[in-house]
């Protein structure tokens, strides 16, 4: 039986990753050509209706977009608080204030924030590293040492993330964190000190052993592969599929007058 928290297997999941790359690429694209609430929040809507065709159900979502939130929502709030004011006052704390067109303007930052991690959050859940690996090296043709790093650096979120927990479990038995918003506050950016450094520390150790056992010496062209990686039409609907949420973002947004070219 599986897990609630698991990806189920789907041929949207199975698909190339240079596919799903492609569509995260147009994605962001998009959703940086203009800050408003109505393009944003129609892609955020788009791409959580299509989680069930990648095989990422809610629970699966929740437990890998905690950082996702982490950061989307301190955005929003910090856009609100100071970003330019218009329209009427909601909210007046002596220099701070929130206005109706402040709170659009978070609302849209934060919604952007998560349309645009969003596609990556469905790239980390339903992508192999090795497959990762063999699409960037067969079908972009990237340089060896960058595949190697970007492969290292894919199996190690999940240790990352593994240890993180670990270090709650420490710190908690040790009576550290916990106690109100700021001792939770220094309990999270203590813990993202002693992961940076252990991050750190078990990149250089990789990066060693890699140049160790000679990745990314020799000629890219005698290459042999293992597992062939290749674009085929499936690969390229899921793109197409990329293209048309991003365009039917933009369109909303266009008519509803709030899309505008960040560049004018």
């Amino acid at each position: 039986m599986l897990d609630a928290g698991e990806v189920r297997s789907t041929p949207l999941s199975r698909a190339n990753p240079v596919a799903k790359l492609a569509v995260a690429t147009v994605l962001a694209v998009g959703l940086l050509l203009s800050v408003d609430v109505v393009t944003a929040g129609t892609a955020v809507l788009l791409e959580l209706l299509a989680l069930p065709l990648v095989g990422l159900g809610a629970a699966a979502l929740a437990r890998r977009s905690a950082l996702l939130a982490l950061a989307a929502v301190p955005t929003a709030v910090l856009t609100a608080l100071v970003g330019v004011d218009s329209g009427a006052v909601l909210l007046a704390a002596g220099p701070l204030t929130v206005t109706s067109g402040s709170l659009e303007a978070g609302a849209a930052v934060g919604l952007r924030v998560v349309a645009i991690a969003l596609p990556g959050v469905v790239l980390l859940a339903t992508t192999d590293p090795t497959d990762l690996g063999d699409a960037l090296a067969q079908v972009l043709r990237l340089p060896a040492r960058f595949v190697l790093a970007a492969l290292a650096a894919f199996r190690v979120v999940d240790v990352l993330g593994e240890e993180w927990r670990q270090l709650a479990l420490a710190r908690r038995a040790r009576g550290l964190g916990g106690g109100g918003p700021v001792a939770g506050a220094r309990d999270v950016a203590g813990r993202t000190f002693v992961l940076l450094v252990i991050a750190v520390r078990r990149a250089t150790v990789l990066a060693t052993a890699m140049e160790a056992r000679g990745f990314g010496a020799g000629p890219a062209e005698r290459r042999t592969w293992a597992r062939p990686s290749r674009m085929g039409g499936a690969d390229w609907l899921v793109v197409a599929g990329g293209v048309l949420l991003a365009a039917l973002a933009t369109t909303a947004g266009v008519l509803a007058g709030t899309w505008r070219l960040l560049l004018t």
